[in-house]
């Protein structure tokens, strides 16, 4: 009975923020190779003139009952695979997230925003 007890005492909970979760999500993404950025050139160009350096514009995250729901817009190379590249961000988001948080990832929806014509070929 008091073993019981104590137990109950130190039964915790630990909440992710939904910034969290999109951060780990975003690095993941710009880890695979192709993806040059986070949004679309505009975008990217836009934030960068008025100083504002935000992953978190780009990621919308949906956490229900320690289930995760992402949305990525990320600008990829020239030249690169966008279904087999989508299924890497994917797959590596994916990986991160639940390794980091230990959340269950249901969907991971990547959004192609733009394409980046600047990298050698």
């Amino acid at each position: 009975m008091e073993r019981e007890l104590m137990e109950q005492k130190c039964e915790s909970h630990i909440k992710i923020a939904n910034d969290v979760v999109g951060k780990i999500a975003a690095i993941a993404a710009l880890e695979v190779e192709g993806v040059s950025a986070m949004g679309s050139n505009i975008t990217s160009e836009i934030l960068g003139k008025v100083g504002v350096k935000n992953l978190m514009k780009n990621v919308k995250v949906e956490i229900i009952n320690s289930e995760v729901n992402l949305e990525l817009s990320v600008t990829v190379d020239y030249g690169m695979n966008i279904p087999g590249l989508s299924q890497q961000v994917q797959a590596k988001v994916k990986q991160a997230v639940e390794s980091m948080t230990s959340l269950k990832v249901n969907d991971v929806n990547v959004r192609i925003a733009g394409i980046n014509f600047n990298q050698e070929v």
